[in-house]
């Protein structure tokens, strides 16, 4: 089944909250599901790269497209990691994240430390 990019990125806008509930990974695999995509759980958001690979996405680089799922490894008091879909504006988990070149990166403390992360995009 094709990844209906458009779907998924609407239902993550419409259910965004101001501010970061803590379920990151939740929120987005709901969005990716919407789009008709199913992944499996995982407890931490920083491993899904895998699930998403095996989903059908592969790791991208350049420009961020619509769809395109960012995943974050862990920093201290973070332990498991973020993760979050581009709407083809913004970054957005459970909440419409902050902008700018690195607005997949969920708050100060992830924008200071800058952890590894790898976006994913499903053809």
């Amino acid at each position: 089944m094709p990844f209906d990019k458009l779907a998924a990125t609407h239902y993550a806008d419409s259910h965004a909250h101001r501010h970061s509930t803590g379920n990151c990974a939740r929120y987005v695999r709901t969005a990716i599901a919407r789009g008709g995509v199913t992944l499996t759980t995982t407890h931490s958001a920083k491993d899904y790269g895998p699930i998403l690979q095996a989903a059908g996405f592969a790791q991208a680089t350049g420009i961020a497209q619509r769809g395109d799922v960012a995943v974050i490894q862990s920093i201290p008091g973070h332990p498991d990691g973020h993760m979050a879909i581009y709407d083809g504006t913004r970054w957005i988990s459970d909440f419409r994240q902050h902008g700018g070149a690195d607005g997949f990166y969920p708050g100060p403390a992830y924008r200071t430390q800058r952890p590894s992360y790898r976006i994913y995009r499903h053809p």
